[in-house]
């Protein structure tokens, strides 16, 4: 297993040392009522352990809330001092300093432990985090650092890389966490940092750990024609350690996260990372060329800025565009279907489009917005 060091230490004074693969707890295997399969999920856990995977992360509404008393009760079985757990507050969920405080006690409850190694403020912007300061939530979590309940205090972030600066430069954090991959390097969009953040991380010295490294799975089954420049390389390998070994391959990278939720997965994983090498020139750009022809597929060039929003009719003009452009982009049909039409809101589809033509006079793209969006409503019903 590959390992980074951190060289910083930890509230007891020991090195920081942990595998480069992470264990994301945020997709554990189902059982038919929507249950973590508890069976098969303690498997996978060991069996990462086991491997040499020594990070875990969890958050508290992870598996609408079973997430941490699982994970509690999974770790109550292995030496603390074995790995590193961490977790995050839910800011959406704490109008006021006691709010946080009460989530907080919970969250150890559930986890059964005495401190936790990695706190995260949870999937901070911009407002969410001058709103949290303004309450005394972020002095406080200092002071809980201090009292050694928490021994690593950080942040994940989904803004752009100013929201993302702005955070970053306000407070010494111990760390913080982005999602970045090798389709997700441009800061246009809205809850992308992209390049500029991650280069802000080695400006500052601050170390990351990654989320998202395969885009939600996306860009572990490629079309064949954005997969072909990888597999004249090496045909052998994944398209899922392509991404994973891209990530790894910048040098402030300290920690990968994966959810894991199957078997095969976590097997390809822990291959990728039981002798991990980073991407050497060729491969680079053969991992560039890939993601030139998935951006070549993109059906309309929306940045999601979010200039056209609020829409009149309330449609998500950015989310129905975004869901179109991975159908373009990855193909996978089946899911893209499922998603439209068991999760896309129906009041924010493109159908409520009335043509009034007020996105198209604020968008700094000047797309062609309202026969986009048919076209869109067309082709994602026809699935």
């Amino acid at each position: 297993m590959e390992y980074r060091n951190w060289n910083q230490k930890d509230g007891t004074g020991r090195s920081i040392s942990t595998s480069l693969l992470g264990y994301g707890c945020m997709r554990f295997p189902t059982l038919p009522d929507g249950c973590i399969d508890e069976v098969r999920a303690e498997k996978l856990l060991n069996t990462a352990r086991e491997a040499g995977v020594n990070y875990f992360d969890t958050a508290f509404p992870y598996h609408g809330g079973e997430s941490e008393p699982f994970v509690g009760r999974v770790i109550a079985k292995w030496p603390r001092e074995s790995f590193y757990l961490a977790t995050k507050l839910p800011l959406w969920s704490c109008k006021t300093l006691d709010e946080a405080k009460d989530i907080f006690e919970k969250q150890f409850e559930r986890l059964g432990v005495d401190y936790i190694d990695f706190y995260l403020l949870h999937s901070l912007h911009k407002a969410r985090y001058d709103a949290a300061k303004e309450m005394g939530i972020v002095d406080w979590l200092w002071e809980q650092k201090a009292a050694g309940r928490i021994r690593n205090f950080g942040f994940s972030c989904h803004d752009n890389a100013a929201g993302f600066e702005h955070i970053l430069r306000d407070q010494p954090w111990d760390f913080c966490q982005l999602q970045y991959n090798y389709l997700d390097t441009d800061d246009r969009a809205e809850e992308i940092a992209g390049d500029r953040g991650y280069a802000l991380t080695e400006e500052l010295g601050i170390p990351l750990i990654i989320m998202e490294p395969i885009k939600g799975g996306t860009l572990a089954n490629l079309p064949p024609e954005a997969e072909a420049p990888l597999k004249a390389l090496r045909p052998e390998a994944s398209d899922a350690s392509w991404a994973l070994r891209w990530v790894g391959s910048h040098k402030n990278v300290h920690l990968i996260l994966s959810g894991m939720s199957a078997e095969e997965q976590l097997a390809d994983n822990l291959a990728t990372f039981a002798q991990f090498r980073p991407l050497n020139d060729a491969e680079m750009d053969a991992v560039a060329e890939t993601a030139r022809i998935l951006h070549s597929r993109i059906k309309i060039g929306c940045t999601g800025c979010r200039y056209c929003m609020p829409c009149p009719m309330g449609v998500d003009i950015p989310d129905n565009f975004s869901i179109w452009n991975k159908l373009g982009m990855f193909g996978q049909p089946e899911a893209i279907k499922h998603q439209w039409e068991a999760h896309f809101p129906d009041a924010e589809k493109a159908s409520h489009c009335v043509r009034c033509g007020r996105c198209e006079a604020v968008c700094p793209q000047h797309l062609p917005i309202r026969t986009a969006l048919a076209q869109l409503q067309t082709e994602l019903d026809d699935l």
